[in-house]
């Protein structure tokens, strides 16, 4: 509880920061000029470097003990970070402040501060990070101010290893994938945030994200890495040849900001392997063709936007390409105050969707200003955002837009995800009672843990040595983390679970989870969908079930961000959640369009929930339950995929042939 007031404290919004550089002039949607340096304005005004993205991202809870690489992500390039410049990592007394060194990857616009050898974080801590002084290498102009953030840490460590999550081209099985152009780069997203000096380009040697052609040809091409989004980005140096059949490989040498190496597709979990994927390209190249913006968010004209909006655009790109994520930057996607200051807004991340690659979120660091209009505006032209293709698309112009927030604040918005807390890299947790695998295809992606006893844990096994929970031929389940619970160890083989220690990681994990359940009870009643959100289309916002309780049951549930990928969904329910049917023998589905994520979803259920008793389907969101959640039936093989947690507070959680994915903060 503590812990999450202290998150609490941070997530206050403050008032816009004044800042002296001004912007260049902003013209109607989609005017404005073309071929404009990124870092100039008009009238060839120099505009100062900014942060664009940092990990942990800002106000963070749960952050794992061991996470010993700090990043900050800039919007061009920069000087090495010596001398006036400078990149802390703090914390207060009696908390010591760690040490490390400062370094750039080899693009120059990710700054890392790594602890030094043996060092972790100290646990349920406060730090604060602070960027200081750092210059453009193009103009030599620094930072404005210090940007600052702020992360708390949970208790554990992390030791799951980070997955490949999307690939485009797709990965296939069996692949090659087929049909894809000549003219495209090739991206991979992970589940967790990554080392960028661990993604590397086939030279110089180590290589961990390579492409070959036939016969192992090695491709030329640059490796970028994009902090916000979790993405790597393969460019070949040239078009790649026609009906071909190429292989990617990000090799286990990719690490997360914990080190631990890479699970991928080559060998099963627990163990790290590489991640291969093939694809064969068409007969020819995607034509060229102007990138546009479709829709905005606020949109143009809007009025009574809340205080507290982030500003999205939907862009417009040629089938089956993907906006680059090195080109959306604090500095080509800017918002401004009116004119005549033009005093821009400090932006906390620019963002690509990593599920699309079509639409960037501009989250302000601090609150707009009530009663204000603001203007949005992304570069064109040479040096503004791009797609992937080889030659990339641009912008012909600048794309202009103009939004007025309410003369008064708006209500509470629903919680992010990061009220959880140390709970939040757990994807099962069976409160008092423990947890149940059944069949041989249970896979977590992150920690599970109760307050109960390690013999109430059965059918698991983690990347412990030796530690195993009473798993039998036929019930096999792996946790690619760490299991918590109390005393006994599971077994002798395994003398660091099941003690003290875990009991402490695990007490403070439900208390953090009853914290974010009773937050989201206490917020106000939402909007009336009936009891069954089969079929619906549902925009972001609170959902209250009319008699206590929601069913999925005859269709799936569409969750439609509406180009807002920091839009959040609060289903609250007095008893029971039940997804799948009618019959148990009928999964359903929910799906998310339009930038919305799994990690903004959260289902508070007040007895139960049952999900998808027949097998089958994909449920998405954090479920927090007071009486446990069942997935499948035993017997059934179809897998059920939970993208998101279910966290129990009293009774235990059952899976049968159940794949979770814990999303990243």
């Amino acid at each position: 509880m503590n812990n999450f007031r202290k998150y609490a404290r941070y997530l206050t919004w403050s008032l816009v920061l004044t800042l002296g550089t001004l912007l260049a002039g902003c013209g109607g949607g989609g005017g404005g000029s073309q071929g404009r340096s990124p870092i100039l304005g008009a009238g060839s005004v120099a505009l100062a470097p900014t942060v664009t993205a940092v990990a942990p991202v800002n106000d963070a809870t749960g952050v794992t003990i061991n996470n010993t690489v700090i990043n900050a992500a800039f919007s061009e390039p920069m000087a090495p970070i010596t001398g006036a410049a400078s990149f802390t990592v703090t914390c207060a007394a009696p908390c010591t402040n760690p040490t490390g060194s400062v370094s750039l990857d080899s693009t120059n616009r990710i700054a890392t501060f790594r602890l030094a050898a043996g060092e972790t974080l100290s646990p349920l801590t406060l730090y604060t990070a602070t960027v200081t002084g750092a210059k453009s290498i193009a103009t030599g102009l620094a930072l404005v101010s210090p940007y600052v953030w702020h992360f708390t840490t949970g208790m554990v460590p992390d030791t799951t290893r980070p997955a490949v999550v999307l690939t485009v081209p797709a990965t296939t099985n069996p692949g090659p994938t087929t049909g894809v152009p000549t003219n495209t780069a090739i991206t991979a997203a992970f589940s967790e945030d990554m080392a960028p000096a661990t993604i590397t380009p086939p030279a110089p040697a180590p290589a961990t994200f390579t492409l070959t052609g036939p016969g192992s040809t090695v491709v030329a091409g640059n490796v970028a890495y994009a902090v916000g989004s979790r993405t790597a980005t393969f460019t070949p140096s040239a078009v790649l040849a026609a009906n071909t059949t190429y292989t990617a490989t990000i090799t286990t040498a990719a690490t997360d900001l914990a080190g631990n190496a890479l699970a991928g597709n080559q060998a099963p979990l627990p163990a790290a392997s590489d991640y291969v994927w093939t694809f064969t390209t068409a007969a020819a190249a995607v034509p060229p063709a102007n990138i546009t913006v479709s829709s905005t968010n606020p949109s143009s004209g809007a009025v009574n936007v809340p205080t507290n909006a982030s500003v999205n655009a939907t862009f417009n790109v040629p089938s089956g390409l993907r906006m680059d994520p090195a080109t959306v930057t604090s500095t080509t996607f800017t918002v401004t105050g009116p004119a005549p200051a033009l005093t821009p807004v400090t932006a906390a991340s620019v963002v690509l969707d990593t599920a699309t690659g079509h639409i960037v979120t501009f989250t302000p660091q601090s609150a707009l200003a009530a009663g204000v209009t603001y203007t949005a505006t992304i570069k064109g032209g040479a040096t503004g955002v791009k797609d992937l293709a080889i030659p990339a698309n641009t912008m012909v112009n600048d794309y202009s837009w103009n939004f007025t927030v309410a003369s008064a604040p708006p209500p509470p918005p629903p919680p992010p995800t990061n009220i959880l807390g140390s709970a939040s890299t757990f994807g099962v947790f069976g409160g008092s009672a423990g947890m149940t695998s059944s069949g041989l295809f249970t896979v977590v992606n992150g920690d599970i843990g109760t307050t109960a006893v390690s013999t109430a844990v059965t059918g698991f096994h983690d990347a412990g040595p030796g530690c195993t929970y009473t798993e039998t031929p036929l019930n096999v389940g792996t946790v690619n983390g760490l299991i918590y619970t109390a005393p006994p160890p599971p077994t002798v083989a395994c003398p660091t679970e099941g003690t003290a220690a875990t009991f402490a990681i695990a007490t403070q994990a439900r208390a953090d989870a009853l914290a974010a359940y009773n937050a989201l009870v206490a917020l106000p009643a939402g909007a009336n969908p009936g009891g069954n959100l089969a079929g619906l289309t549902l925009a972001p916002g609170t959902y209250t079930a009319p008699a206590g309780s929601f069913m999925i049951q005859g269709g799936d549930l569409t969750l439609d961000a509406q180009g807002n990928a920091n839009a959040v969904w609060v289903f609250q329910m007095a008893t029971t959640l039940t997804v799948g049917g009618p019959g148990a023998a009928a999964p359903q589905s929910i799906i998310l369009a339009n930038g919305a994520q799994a990690k903004n979803v959260y289902w508070q259920v007040g007895s139960a929930a049952t999900i998808n008793a027949g097998g089958g389907g994909t449920m998405v969101g954090t479920i927090i339950a007071q009486a446990g959640a069942a997935f499948s039936t035993a017997g059934n093989v179809a897998l059920v995929r939970l993208n998101g947690r279910a966290l129990s507070l009293g009774a235990s959680v059952t899976l049968v042939n159940t794949v979770i994915n814990v999303p990243a903060p």
